[in-house]
């Protein structure tokens, strides 16, 4: 029996009186053992082994929730919870609470059928000795798709689709006069007419559109697409609207504007960019240079709440596959009428900045402009200027590249994150198939455009946001970035000490992130790098827009928005549109109305990644196709309980070495320090190891790579 600090002796059942009495107390607080063991006056090691092994099982029991390692409160959820329901091809469904919880295990018999996705209502079950907490989907709340994707198997006397990724219980059943003209083996886009319930287990469907032959490029980017419910195609009755749109400026127009047809201006963008949204002007102003930052008046030609509004809210982003972009405006604007082209006149809505030699910012204002660029750069020719040799402009690309520097060294002095983050790139044929796979790394070119962009968007979020003491700021959609997670920071901090390094964890929002600065600049060219690095990278919470600023920690931006990529970006149209309602005088507008665009726009900036991402795996496993029995050398890009993945070096294509195959010893995974270690031998398998690997499977489609282990 445990000794207390008053010396009497400390039974379980005191012990268990005690910690109730603290947690009910204070609720809504978490107390780490630290704490609790002050609180409670335990001062031996027995009674503080006690009070841990006490309330692990007043955990297990529910009565507490386990905040991280060595911290707890009280639980506040009731029996019944909602949330989101993830279905798993192997059986392990779990249900995710709203609140962010931890995700709970739902066998396949408490489902209810309930698909990935789906909105339900769960009921927590009794607990079973030795057992994990198990939940029971009692309501569907709502489904989170009706559509699906996959393959047809048409039969001599019914037809069924069979899903990408199993994301379904069964497969489709589809009758055979709802196939509409779809054959055996094609790939097709169906509606669920029918969900499974405790009459009929069958999902039913109807084919809504047939995409064509497996394996055909148009058919694999566009079922991708319609994987996550995204358009391939432009509806015809909004296209129609933007061909009665009038491209002509009437100098009536112009005579309303700032006039920058005179002043040298160039876009700069990728080689086979054809939408070019932002545009940079300079001429000398005495000793100080005017740099014009201006973007395509989209908001000019699109009003609020026209037919093609209307799809561009839907849409919310452009879609960028690896070998196409999926507009959210069609053609005829993105392309032409708003595209800053050389040697026309466009309309524009622009920052105007008067900056001295060393880059600060003396004077700023925000105008709608009239402009005609005289030169469209591609990145590389831009580059190849700044690095000595000779083009047009050469004197203000290069004026314009010594101010970007400046501000890019004040932005990083002043707590920025430093992540260049590498893209991966194909070169694709005229059929699509990808020639070369090779990552993109940013150079000054594109972070001379980057910073002038930053400088805009962080001005006018300032302009809006930044008002007197008392004074409440007027509606805006903002860019924000929270702060990195405190558990995955603190993991970060252990797990890199490991390599000698140190780290903040805590302090004001600049320390923290100067500190993950040093650290990565610590490790630079080091064989750690790109672990650490990874590591970092997963503790960083995603951005996001809302009207709620909290400001953008990755930029160590107190204001942040998107206001220079109208064409391609729904918030930047309505920051627009805000910024001439206010500039006429407008009142604040509708808060709640903003907030739902902008998580709308937030999640549909999910999707379209995801959409990338799949299209990018799509290449890359095609791109592999032939270097089946290949080996090349790769490092372990990520670790999992079911696998390693590995990237290849001189191509940096990604594929995984399975569990099953590494059939030298039993591994055990240790998510805290990103490795698998062998039980017998010992043997680690660490994140960022070199490895040799031998190509053994390219699944095209199920866009995945295998790789073994060369000997």
């Amino acid at each position: 029996m445990s000794k207390h600090k008053s010396g009497k002796r400390l039974s379980k059942k005191m012990l268990v009186d005690m910690l109730r009495t603290l947690f009910q107390q204070k609720p809504n607080e978490s107390f780490s053992f630290k704490d609790i063991f002050k609180s409670l006056k335990l001062s031996t090691h027995p009674a503080k082994m006690l009070a841990v092994e006490t309330m692990d099982e007043m955990a297990w029991d529910d009565y507490l929730t386990k905040t991280s390692e060595n911290s707890y409160r009280l639980n506040l959820k009731g029996q019944v919870q909602e949330g989101t329901f993830i279905r798993k091809a192997n059986g392990k469904n779990s249900f995710q609470p709203d609140d962010g919880g931890k995700p709970i295990f739902v066998s396949e018999r408490n489902s209810l059928f309930a698909m990935n996705g789906d909105r339900v209502r769960v009921a927590m079950m009794a607990r079973r000795e030795r057992h994990i907490k198990e939940a029971m989907v009692v309501e569907i709340l709502s489904h989170k798709v009706d559509q699906a994707v996959g393959k047809l198997k048409v039969e001599k006397d019914f037809a069924f689709l069979v899903t990408e990724g199993n994301i379904f219980v069964h497969d489709i059943l589809i009758p055979k006069k709802k196939l509409k003209g779809g054959k055996d083996g094609q790939k097709a886009v169906v509606r669920i007419t029918q969900w499974p319930s405790k009459d009929s287990k069958n999902i039913v469907g109807e084919v809504i559109d047939v995409l064509g032959k497996e394996g055909d490029n148009n058919v694999e980017m566009h079922a991708i697409l319609a994987q996550y419910g995204l358009p391939y195609k432009y509806p015809k009755h909004v296209e129609d609207a933007a061909e009665k749109i009038d491209p002509g400026i009437t100098p009536q127009e112009i005579a309303r504007r700032e006039d920058f047809r005179d002043v040298f201006t160039c876009t700069i963008d990728p080689k086979d960019a054809k939408d070019f949204d932002d545009a940079l002007s300079i001429r000398p102003k005495g000793s100080q240079w005017e740099i014009g930052v201006h973007i395509a008046d989209v908001s000019h030609y699109v009003k609020e709440g026209s037919v093609i509004d209307k799809e561009a809210v839907k849409r919310a982003t452009s879609v960028y596959l690896v070998d196409r972009t999926i507009p959210m405006l069609p053609e005829r604007l993105c392309n032409f009428i708003c595209s800053l082209r050389p040697d026309e006149e466009k309309l524009c809505y622009s920052v105007i900045f008067l900056l001295d030699q060393d880059a600060n910012v003396k004077n700023y204002h925000i105008a709608h402009t009239v402009i005609k660029s005289n030169r469209r750069y591609a990145y590389e020719e831009v580059q190849d200027i700044l690095t000595g040799h000779d083009g047009d402009y050469a004197d203000e690309l290069r004026t314009l590249d010594r101010l970007a520097k400046q501000l890019r060294e004040r932005r990083f002095k002043g707590g920025a994150v430093k992540f260049d983050r590498e893209e991966l790139h194909f070169d694709i044929d005229a059929e699509g198939k990808p020639t070369r796979a090779y990552f993109k790394k940013s150079n000054d070119a594109t972070q001379l455009i980057e910073e002038f962009m930053l400088l805009a968007n962080r001005t006018v979020a300032e302009s809006i946001g930044k008002v007197k003491k008392g004074t409440k700021a007027k509606t805006l959609p903002y860019r924000i970035h929270d702060q990195p997670d405190p558990t995955k920071l603190e993991t970060l901090r252990e797990f890199v000490l490991k390599f000698g390094y140190k780290m903040k964890t805590s302090g004001t929002k600049g320390a923290i992130s100067r500190s993950m600065n040093a650290l990565m600049d610590g490790c630079q060219g080091k064989k750690e790098q790109k672990l650490i690095e990874t590591v970092a990278l997963r503790a960083m919470m995603k951005a996001k827009y809302s009207t709620h600023n909290i400001g953008h920690f990755g930029l160590a931006f107190d204001y942040y928005t998107h206001f220079t990529s109208p064409i391609r970006r729904y918030p930047d149209t309505m920051v627009h549109r805000l910024l001439t309602k206010y500039q006429d005088g407008a009142r604040s507008a509708n808060q709640q109305k903003y907030e739902e665009l902008c998580e709308h726009c937030s999640d549909m900036e999910q999707v379209a990644q995801q959409a990338e991402r799949d299209s990018i795996k799509y290449k890359m496993v095609e791109f592999m196709g032939d270097k089946v029995g290949a080996e090349f050398d790769a490092h372990i890009s990520g670790i999992q309980s079911y696998g390693i993945y590995c990237e290849i070096d001189e191509n940096h294509c990604e594929g995984m070495v399975p569990m099953r195959d590494l059939d030298d010893d039993y591994y055990d995974f240790d998510e805290k320090n990103y490795c698998l270690v062998g039980r017998r031998h010992h043997h680690r398998y660490q994140l960022g190891d070199p490895v040799r690997i031998k190509v053994a499977r390219a699944n095209l489609e199920k866009r995945q790579l295998d790789f073994v282990l060369a000997e």
